[in-house]
Protein backbone atom coordinates (compact mmCIF):
# COMPACT_ATOMS: atom_id res chain seq x y z
CA UNK A 1 0.00 0.00 0.00
CA UNK A 2 1.74 3.14 -1.23
CA UNK A 3 -1.21 5.53 -0.96
CA UNK A 4 -2.95 7.36 1.87
CA UNK A 5 -6.28 9.16 1.84
CA UNK A 6 -9.65 8.62 0.22
CA UNK A 7 -10.86 11.79 -1.53
CA UNK A 8 -7.57 13.63 -1.04
CA UNK A 9 -5.08 10.90 -1.84
CA UNK A 10 -1.30 10.78 -1.99
CA UNK A 11 0.67 8.00 -3.69
CA UNK A 12 4.44 8.09 -3.29
CA UNK A 13 7.11 6.34 -5.34
CA UNK A 14 10.88 5.97 -5.55
CA UNK A 15 13.79 4.51 -3.60
CA UNK A 16 16.60 6.10 -1.64
CA UNK A 17 19.24 5.63 -4.34
CA UNK A 18 17.01 5.27 -7.36
CA UNK A 19 16.74 8.00 -10.01
CA UNK A 20 14.09 9.97 -8.13
CA UNK A 21 11.37 10.08 -5.52
CA UNK A 22 7.99 11.69 -6.02
CA UNK A 23 4.27 11.51 -5.68
CA UNK A 24 0.84 11.83 -7.24
CA UNK A 25 -1.70 13.89 -5.31
CA UNK A 26 -5.29 13.37 -6.39
CA UNK A 27 -8.41 15.18 -5.20
CA UNK A 28 -7.01 18.69 -4.99
CA UNK A 29 -9.65 21.29 -5.96
CA UNK A 30 -9.18 23.36 -9.08
CA UNK A 31 -8.08 27.00 -9.30
CA UNK A 32 -5.98 27.03 -6.13
CA UNK A 33 -2.86 29.23 -6.27
CA UNK A 34 0.18 27.24 -5.13
CA UNK A 35 2.90 29.02 -3.19
CA UNK A 36 5.99 27.21 -4.48
CA UNK A 37 8.23 29.17 -2.13
CA UNK A 38 6.33 27.68 0.80
CA UNK A 39 6.82 24.18 -0.60
CA UNK A 40 10.56 24.86 -0.79
CA UNK A 41 10.50 26.25 2.75
CA UNK A 42 8.96 23.03 4.04
CA UNK A 43 11.54 20.93 2.19
CA UNK A 44 14.28 23.09 3.69
CA UNK A 45 12.87 22.35 7.15
CA UNK A 46 13.13 18.65 6.40
CA UNK A 47 16.75 18.82 5.28
CA UNK A 48 17.61 21.34 8.05
CA UNK A 49 18.62 24.12 5.71
CA UNK A 50 21.15 24.04 2.92
CA UNK A 51 24.22 23.25 5.02
CA UNK A 52 24.61 19.62 6.16
CA UNK A 53 24.48 19.19 9.94
CA UNK A 54 27.10 17.05 11.72
CA UNK A 55 24.22 15.05 13.21
CA UNK A 56 22.50 14.26 9.93
CA UNK A 57 23.60 12.48 6.80
CA UNK A 58 26.37 14.18 4.79
CA UNK A 59 24.35 13.36 1.69
CA UNK A 60 23.35 16.70 0.18
CA UNK A 61 20.21 16.79 -1.94
CA UNK A 62 18.83 20.14 -3.13
CA UNK A 63 15.29 18.71 -3.45
CA UNK A 64 14.33 20.66 -6.55
CA UNK A 65 10.72 19.82 -7.40
CA UNK A 66 9.67 19.12 -10.97
CA UNK A 67 5.93 19.66 -11.35
CA UNK A 68 4.77 17.25 -14.06
CA UNK A 69 1.00 17.72 -14.15
CA UNK A 70 -2.01 19.17 -12.39
CA UNK A 71 -0.70 22.76 -12.11
CA UNK A 72 -0.74 25.37 -14.86
CA UNK A 73 0.53 28.93 -14.49
CA UNK A 74 0.74 28.46 -10.73
CA UNK A 75 -2.85 27.25 -10.22
CA UNK A 76 -4.25 23.78 -9.75
CA UNK A 77 -6.31 22.25 -12.54
CA UNK A 78 -8.33 19.83 -10.43
CA UNK A 79 -6.49 16.95 -12.08
CA UNK A 80 -3.83 14.74 -10.43
CA UNK A 81 -0.77 16.70 -9.34
CA UNK A 82 2.35 14.71 -10.22
CA UNK A 83 5.75 15.82 -8.97
CA UNK A 84 9.29 14.49 -9.06
CA UNK A 85 12.48 15.13 -7.07
CA UNK A 86 15.60 13.69 -8.61
CA UNK A 87 18.22 12.02 -6.42
CA UNK A 88 21.39 13.86 -7.43
CA UNK A 89 23.79 12.90 -4.64
CA UNK A 90 23.60 9.10 -4.84
CA UNK A 91 26.42 6.71 -4.06
CA UNK A 92 24.73 3.30 -4.35
CA UNK A 93 28.08 1.51 -4.55
CA UNK A 94 28.64 2.38 -0.89
CA UNK A 95 25.99 -0.21 -0.01
CA UNK A 96 27.37 -3.12 -2.04
CA UNK A 97 28.61 -4.79 1.13
CA UNK A 98 25.00 -5.05 2.32
CA UNK A 99 23.65 -6.71 -0.81
CA UNK A 100 23.27 -10.10 0.90
CA UNK A 101 23.23 -8.97 4.53
CA UNK A 102 20.35 -8.04 6.81
CA UNK A 103 21.11 -5.32 9.33
CA UNK A 104 19.59 -5.43 12.82
CA UNK A 105 16.77 -2.94 13.41
CA UNK A 106 16.24 -2.27 9.69
CA UNK A 107 13.61 -3.49 7.25
CA UNK A 108 16.14 -5.56 5.27
CA UNK A 109 14.93 -8.93 6.56
CA UNK A 110 11.21 -8.21 6.43
CA UNK A 111 11.34 -6.83 2.87
CA UNK A 112 13.38 -9.87 1.79
CA UNK A 113 10.90 -12.26 3.40
CA UNK A 114 7.85 -10.52 1.93
CA UNK A 115 9.04 -9.91 -1.63
CA UNK A 116 11.85 -12.42 -2.11
CA UNK A 117 14.23 -9.58 -3.03
CA UNK A 118 15.00 -6.05 -1.92
CA UNK A 119 16.76 -2.85 -2.89
CA UNK A 120 19.75 -2.82 -0.55
CA UNK A 121 20.90 0.67 -1.60
CA UNK A 122 20.39 2.85 1.45
CA UNK A 123 17.32 0.97 2.54
CA UNK A 124 15.52 1.41 -0.78
CA UNK A 125 11.84 2.14 -0.27
CA UNK A 126 12.16 1.88 3.52
CA UNK A 127 14.49 4.88 3.62
CA UNK A 128 13.47 8.21 5.09
CA UNK A 129 14.18 9.67 1.65
CA UNK A 130 10.61 8.67 0.75
CA UNK A 131 9.28 11.34 3.12
CA UNK A 132 10.26 14.07 0.65
CA UNK A 133 7.05 13.34 -1.25
CA UNK A 134 5.01 13.53 1.96
CA UNK A 135 6.42 16.96 2.79
CA UNK A 136 5.63 18.31 -0.70
CA UNK A 137 2.06 17.02 -0.60
CA UNK A 138 1.67 18.19 2.99
CA UNK A 139 2.73 21.69 1.98
CA UNK A 140 -0.09 21.75 -0.57
CA UNK A 141 -2.55 20.42 2.01
CA UNK A 142 -1.53 23.17 4.46
CA UNK A 143 -2.20 25.79 1.81
CA UNK A 144 -5.66 24.34 1.19
CA UNK A 145 -6.51 24.41 4.88
CA UNK A 146 -5.08 27.83 5.77
CA UNK A 147 -8.03 29.89 4.40
CA UNK A 148 -10.25 27.98 6.84
CA UNK A 149 -7.95 28.96 9.72
CA UNK A 150 -6.49 25.47 10.21
CA UNK A 151 -2.79 25.56 11.16
CA UNK A 152 -0.19 23.13 12.52
CA UNK A 153 2.68 23.41 14.99
CA UNK A 154 5.13 20.96 16.56
CA UNK A 155 7.59 20.72 19.42
CA UNK A 156 10.28 18.16 20.23
CA UNK A 157 10.57 16.60 23.67
CA UNK A 158 13.24 13.89 23.96
CA UNK A 159 12.14 11.23 21.42
CA UNK A 160 8.55 12.51 21.12
CA UNK A 161 7.19 14.94 18.54
CA UNK A 162 4.12 16.79 19.87
CA UNK A 163 1.76 18.26 17.29
CA UNK A 164 -1.11 20.71 17.72
CA UNK A 165 -3.77 21.37 15.09
CA UNK A 166 -5.51 24.73 15.60
CA UNK A 167 -8.73 25.91 14.01
CA UNK A 168 -10.36 22.57 13.24
CA UNK A 169 -14.09 23.00 13.87
CA UNK A 170 -16.21 20.56 15.82
CA UNK A 171 -17.74 17.67 13.92
CA UNK A 172 -14.78 16.39 11.87
CA UNK A 173 -14.26 12.63 11.95
CA UNK A 174 -16.42 9.54 12.13
CA UNK A 175 -17.55 7.35 15.02
CA UNK A 176 -16.42 3.78 15.66
CA UNK A 177 -13.92 2.51 13.06
CA UNK A 178 -12.97 5.68 11.18
CA UNK A 179 -12.33 7.94 14.14
CA UNK A 180 -10.31 11.09 13.67
CA UNK A 181 -7.77 9.92 16.26
CA UNK A 182 -7.52 6.55 14.50
CA UNK A 183 -6.89 8.24 11.16
CA UNK A 184 -4.20 10.45 12.69
CA UNK A 185 -2.59 7.45 14.38
CA UNK A 186 -2.62 5.53 11.08
CA UNK A 187 -0.88 8.42 9.32
CA UNK A 188 1.71 9.00 12.04
CA UNK A 189 2.69 5.37 12.45
CA UNK A 190 3.39 5.19 8.72
CA UNK A 191 6.37 7.53 9.21
CA UNK A 192 9.71 5.66 9.27
CA UNK A 193 10.93 4.97 12.84
CA UNK A 194 7.56 5.88 14.43
CA UNK A 195 6.83 3.65 17.42
CA UNK A 196 3.92 5.13 19.39
CA UNK A 197 0.96 7.49 19.14
CA UNK A 198 -0.99 9.14 21.95
CA UNK A 199 -3.66 11.82 22.26
CA UNK A 200 -4.07 14.57 24.83
CA UNK A 201 -1.78 15.72 27.63
CA UNK A 202 1.86 14.74 27.05
CA UNK A 203 2.28 13.44 30.60
CA UNK A 204 -0.22 10.63 30.26
CA UNK A 205 -3.73 11.94 30.76
CA UNK A 206 -4.99 8.34 30.81
CA UNK A 207 -3.38 8.05 34.25
CA UNK A 208 -5.53 10.81 35.73
CA UNK A 209 -8.07 9.85 38.38
CA UNK A 210 -11.63 9.37 37.19
CA UNK A 211 -12.71 12.69 38.66
CA UNK A 212 -9.97 14.68 36.89
CA UNK A 213 -9.96 13.34 33.35
CA UNK A 214 -13.28 14.73 32.01
CA UNK A 215 -12.79 18.18 30.47
CA UNK A 216 -15.20 20.45 32.30
CA UNK A 217 -17.30 22.93 30.32
CA UNK A 218 -16.14 26.51 30.16
CA UNK A 219 -19.16 28.72 30.90
CA UNK A 220 -20.28 30.27 27.59
CA UNK A 221 -17.15 28.83 25.98
CA UNK A 222 -16.92 27.59 22.40
CA UNK A 223 -14.27 26.66 19.84
CA UNK A 224 -10.82 26.55 21.41
CA UNK A 225 -12.32 27.76 24.72
CA UNK A 226 -15.05 25.14 24.85
CA UNK A 227 -13.67 23.40 27.94
CA UNK A 228 -11.42 24.38 30.84
CA UNK A 229 -8.90 21.62 30.05
CA UNK A 230 -8.08 19.55 27.00
CA UNK A 231 -7.12 16.15 28.38
CA UNK A 232 -8.87 14.40 25.48
CA UNK A 233 -6.77 16.22 22.89
CA UNK A 234 -9.72 17.80 21.11
CA UNK A 235 -11.42 14.55 20.08
CA UNK A 236 -14.35 12.80 21.73
CA UNK A 237 -16.08 9.73 20.31
CA UNK A 238 -13.74 9.93 17.32
CA UNK A 239 -15.01 13.41 16.35
CA UNK A 240 -13.36 16.80 16.84
CA UNK A 241 -14.94 19.03 19.51
CA UNK A 242 -13.44 22.36 18.41
CA UNK A 243 -10.61 22.41 20.93
CA UNK A 244 -7.02 22.13 19.61
CA UNK A 245 -6.15 18.65 18.40
CA UNK A 246 -3.12 17.55 20.44
CA UNK A 247 -1.18 14.33 19.87
CA UNK A 248 2.29 12.90 20.35
CA UNK A 249 4.37 10.55 18.22
CA UNK A 250 7.29 8.59 19.66
CA UNK A 251 10.24 7.63 17.44
CA UNK A 252 13.15 5.29 17.94
CA UNK A 253 16.74 6.45 17.49
CA UNK A 254 18.64 5.84 14.24
CA UNK A 255 19.57 2.16 14.20
CA UNK A 256 22.71 2.17 12.05
CA UNK A 257 25.75 1.67 14.28
CA UNK A 258 28.68 3.25 12.47
CA UNK A 259 31.28 1.41 14.56
CA UNK A 260 29.92 -1.99 13.54
CA UNK A 261 26.74 -4.06 13.41
CA UNK A 262 26.14 -7.81 13.65
CA UNK A 263 24.35 -8.63 10.40
CA UNK A 264 22.58 -11.80 9.28
CA UNK A 265 23.84 -13.66 6.22
CA UNK A 266 21.56 -15.65 3.85
CA UNK A 267 22.49 -18.93 5.56
CA UNK A 268 21.55 -17.53 8.96
CA UNK A 269 25.08 -17.03 10.21
CA UNK A 270 26.17 -13.72 11.68
CA UNK A 271 28.96 -11.37 10.69
CA UNK A 272 30.17 -8.08 12.14
CA UNK A 273 30.17 -5.29 9.55
CA UNK A 274 31.24 -1.64 9.79
CA UNK A 275 28.65 -0.04 7.48
CA UNK A 276 29.65 2.19 4.63
CA UNK A 277 27.33 4.81 3.17
CA UNK A 278 25.91 7.95 4.72
CA UNK A 279 23.49 7.83 7.63
CA UNK A 280 21.69 10.14 10.03
CA UNK A 281 23.13 10.19 13.53
CA UNK A 282 20.11 12.10 14.85
CA UNK A 283 16.96 12.33 12.76
CA UNK A 284 14.64 13.90 15.32
CA UNK A 285 15.11 17.46 14.09
CA UNK A 286 13.93 16.36 10.62
CA UNK A 287 10.69 14.87 11.94
CA UNK A 288 8.46 17.85 12.92
CA UNK A 289 7.74 18.93 9.34
CA UNK A 290 6.99 15.31 8.37
CA UNK A 291 4.55 14.93 11.28
CA UNK A 292 2.84 18.18 10.29
CA UNK A 293 2.64 17.05 6.66
CA UNK A 294 0.93 13.78 7.57
CA UNK A 295 -1.47 15.64 9.87
CA UNK A 296 -2.33 18.11 7.09
CA UNK A 297 -2.92 15.32 4.58
CA UNK A 298 -5.21 13.57 7.05
CA UNK A 299 -7.25 16.68 7.83
CA UNK A 300 -7.46 17.68 4.16
CA UNK A 301 -8.85 14.23 3.36
CA UNK A 302 -11.57 14.60 6.00
CA UNK A 303 -12.45 18.25 5.43
CA UNK A 304 -14.25 20.12 2.67
CA UNK A 305 -12.75 23.42 1.56
CA UNK A 306 -15.58 26.00 1.74
CA UNK A 307 -13.27 28.94 1.00
CA UNK A 308 -11.96 27.52 -2.28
Amino acid sequence: MNSIGNTFRLTTFGESHGPAVGGILDGCPADVAIDFAFVEQELRRRRLGDTPSPLTTPRHETDEVEWLSGIYQGRTLGTPIAFLVRNNDCRPQDYDQLRDLCRPGHADYTYQEKYGLRDHRGGGRASGRETVARVIAGAIAKQLLLPSGITFSTTISQHTISCTIHGLPAGVGEPIFDRLNARLGFAMLSIPSAMSFAMGDPDGCWQLPQQQFPDQWNPCGKGENLTLTNHCGGIQGGISNGMPIVFHVGFHSPVTQLDGMVCRQPDGSLVNVAPQGRHDRDHFTRLPVIVEAMAALTIADLTTFPNL
